[in-house]
Order: C-alpha cells, then structure tokens, then sequence
C-alpha cells in the first residue's frame, strides 16, 4: 500500500495521467522487489475542490493505459472529497510462488550489494521542476522530469531475482534510508563504495560527480529502482538477468558484521546530513 499525496509526491500542476501513473507505478515497484507478477488494485481517491471533470477524465485515461500496460485490473475502491490536498492511495496485489518471495531479511557478511538503474534522478526532476537548473538542456531536463513524475517499476528484472537475491527493497526513501531497512531487519552492515553508485548522464550534468553529488542522489527518494544484496556466487546470473530485461544492475558494495550503512568516499565514510527522504 502506498498513497500519493498532493504537494508531497506530485505537484498540482503536474498532468493528471501521469499523477494516475505514478500512483499505480510506485506500488508495482513493491511488488517488483519481491519478485511478484501484479494481478490487480484497489484505490482510494480522496479529491480537493479544485479537481474538474477533464482532469478526472485524464486521471482515469492513465490507469486505464497502465493497467494495459501491466496487465492488472482495478478491482474496487473508495471516492471522497477532502478541503485538503489531492491523496491517492492504492493497494497493489501480486502473486508469487509460495516461499519464493525475496525479504528485506537474509543479507548475510560477504554479500554483495546492487541497485537497479540509477539514482537520484527524480530527486533532481523535482529540483528542476521548483525552478533550479535553468541552465540546464533541454533534452537533461526532461529525462530527469520524466523520472520524477513516471517512475519505471523494474517488474521483469524483479521475477528474475527470486532465488539470487538474499534480501531486496525498492528505493522509495533513498537508496542510503532504504538499504538501511535491510542492514537493521538483517541484522548486518551495508559498505556503500560511492564512487559505484550509478548515476545518469543527465544528473551529472546537473549536479556533477563528485561526492556531494553523489550523496545526493544516494539520499534522495522517488527512485523506484530495485536494492538488494546477493552472493558472490549470483554475480553472472545477476549480469545475464540485466542483459535479458535491459535493466542495467550495478555492484556497488557489500555486506559485512556490524550494523548501519555507510557511504564510503575516497578518504573514508562520507557524512551525511541525512540518509533519504523523511516523512515526519
């Protein structure tokens, strides 16, 4: 279950299908690092005064578009009106094969840690989006807008990882925030070596490589990619996966005994002001 909030993950301006889209995508993302095929949602809808019937008509347009997309069905739901912001909630359902589902427990000291795509994109989409990076080309702006409002649940790559990946979670938070969910449930510490972290040609542009660049995209949410730890041993499989999906796979470090995770620089851990996104 994940809700969508007005002015907290989509802006009002933000077109109505693609608010649809995000709301449903984000839940398929859940249900892609367990490694589970969607099979249907229900959706709560509470609407502010402001909401006419063109954008309700789009909204619908773009549930429509990617439950053919996915292959899932709405299955029921609820509609109120609210005085305050816009809120979509949706409850995704999946299926997988019974002891399969891959857990945020079981990373294990002498795993290795991936992440799914790049990071920070949509962090900085929504930085450009409230008026930074004017400078910035066209072509870089829209990719990182793009991200922030359309995420791309790594559904192929996530049925591939049931039986590879030790332990696994989709980066909501921020990949720091969320790898720290699988060191605290396992019970272990997670070594991060920032300069593996993947980032996109279009981040770099805005915000650089370096390691406060870096940092940034590690601790920034609205990603939606797949973190999660393997053994050794899963490496060629893992690459075979990303060949077969065209879901780049990036190692970027490893488990060991301890407790915590840590975003390792070139002089030693990096300090950060924040490990992701936080909503209270």
């Amino acid at each position: 279950v994940d809700a969508v909030v007005e002015g907290v993950h989509f802006l009002p301006d933000d077109p109505a299908d693609l608010v649809a889209k995000k709301a449903l995508r984000v839940n398929l993302s859940d249900l892609a690092a367990k490694g589970a095929a969607p099979m249907g949602y229900l959706l709560s809808l509470s609407l502010a005064p402001w909401i006419t019937d063109e954008w309700l008509a789009a909204f619908a347009g773009g549930l429509a578009s990617d439950q053919d997309l996915f292959g899932l069905d709405l299955l029921g739901g609820d509609t109120t009106s609210t005085p305050g912001a816009v809120t979509v909630s949706i409850t995704a359902l999946g299926s997988i094969a019974s002891g399969t589902m891959v857990r945020r427990a079981g990373a294990s000291p002498g795993d290795c840690v991936f992440v799914t795509g790049t990071v920070g994109d949509a962090g900085a989409g929504l930085a450009l989006l409230k008026g930074e990076g004017k400078d910035l080309s066209a072509a870089h702006r829209d990719a990182l807008i793009s991200r922030y409002r359309l995420p791309l649940p790594r559904l192929s790559m996530g049925e591939r990882l049931s039986g590879l990946a030790s332990a696994s979670l989709d980066v909501s938070d921020g990949l720091v925030a969320d790898l720290g969910h699988i060191a605290e449930v396992s019970r272990v510490r997670i070594v991060v070596d920032a300069a593996r972290v993947p980032l996109s040609p279009a981040y770099a542009a805005f915000r650089g490589k370096g390691e406060d660049a870096i940092s940034g995209a590690a601790t920034s949410g609205d990603d939606y990619e797949i973190a999660f730890t393997a053994p050794p041993s899963a490496r060629k499989h893992i690459a075979e996966a990303a060949r077969t999906t065209s879901i780049r796979a990036t190692e970027i470090g490893r488990v060991e005994e301890g407790e915590g995770v840590v975003l390792q620089g070139k002089n030693g851990p990096i300090p950060l002001v924040r490990s992701g996104y936080t909503h209270f």
